[in-house]
């Protein structure tokens, strides 16, 4: 596991992770949206990659995605970015997430070397199952960046064991059988779930997908070890173009204060 990431989830148990989709609303106004989730309490950071088909992603990530594509946002952009951000930011993890086609297009080896020289801590790669590793794990690995491995309600007992075969870093549990941004799952579920999977993995879990106000990401924090938020940060800058900042730093700031109340509890 990169230090980072180790880090972030041994000092800060839950865990906030947030995602915002790079050059969304242009390439240069995404670093100051980024600082802002860091101003805001954010102790690991999702940056997606935009693609013309992201099938996992509801409404506010796809149209992220068209607004940062319309904007001329390409992977040099995504590269730059996160480069800056390291820059500013040396301490606090950086993940990429998207698909399979702009990570592979020149090649798994040219990727893993360029996401390692931008400072780059783990990979989420969604359509890439855990049975195609070899398409890109062993290099991100040999580059010592964590592939990281989505589980899901349908990720049953026999297949669990193949998820996490080679997944480091944290494991994200999608909590919903869906896509982004539309629908949470019982908090019920949620537990019951991450208790499974704590008795599987030593990896932190985060889970994610519908998770959208200060209470449910509470509630969340006092079973899991990250809570994941994106859309809903996403929506934000759709709202606010490029003033986005300040708004996203506001709302980030009611979810970290809503986790450290957890961490108090679980304490």
């Amino acid at each position: 596991m990169s230090e980072r990431l180790a880090r972030a989830f041994a000092d800060h148990r839950p865990a906030l992770v947030t995602f915002v989709t790079a050059g969304d609303p242009t390439p240069d106004a995404t670093g100051a949206i980024l600082d802002a989730l860091v101003a805001g309490g954010a102790n690991v950071i999702e940056l997606g990659m935009p693609f013309t088909d992201p099938m996992a992603d509801g409404p506010a990530i796809q149209a992220a995605n068209i607004r940062s594509l319309a904007a001329g946002t390409r992977t040099a952009d995504i590269l730059s970015i996160a480069t800056a951000f390291r820059q500013r930011h040396p301490d606090v993890p950086l993940v990429l997430m998207g698909y399979a086609n702009p990570m592979l297009r020149r090649g798994a080896g040219w990727f893993a070397a360029a996401a390692a020289d931008a400072g780059v801590d783990g990979v989420i790669c969604v359509d890439i199952p855990p049975e195609e590793d070899d398409a890109l794990g062993p290099e991100l690995r040999a580059r010592g960046i964590d592939p990281i491995r989505l589980a899901t309600p349908t990720t049953d007992a026999a297949r669990l064991p193949r998820v996490l075969d080679g997944a480091s870093g944290f494991l994200y549990y999608v909590s919903v059988a869906g896509i982004t941004g539309l629908q949470q799952a019982a908090q019920g579920s949620i537990d019951q779930a991450v208790a499974q999977l704590k008795a599987s993995t030593d990896l932190p879990i985060a889970v994610g997908f519908g998770v959208r106000t200060p209470e449910q990401a509470a509630a969340i924090g006092a079973v899991a070890d990250g809570v994941v938020v994106g859309s809903a940060i996403v929506e934000l800058v759709a709202q606010h173009g490029a003033d986005a900042p300040a708004a996203v730093r506001t709302y980030v700031q009611s979810l970290s204060g809503a986790l450290d109340s957890a961490r108090k509890v679980t304490a």
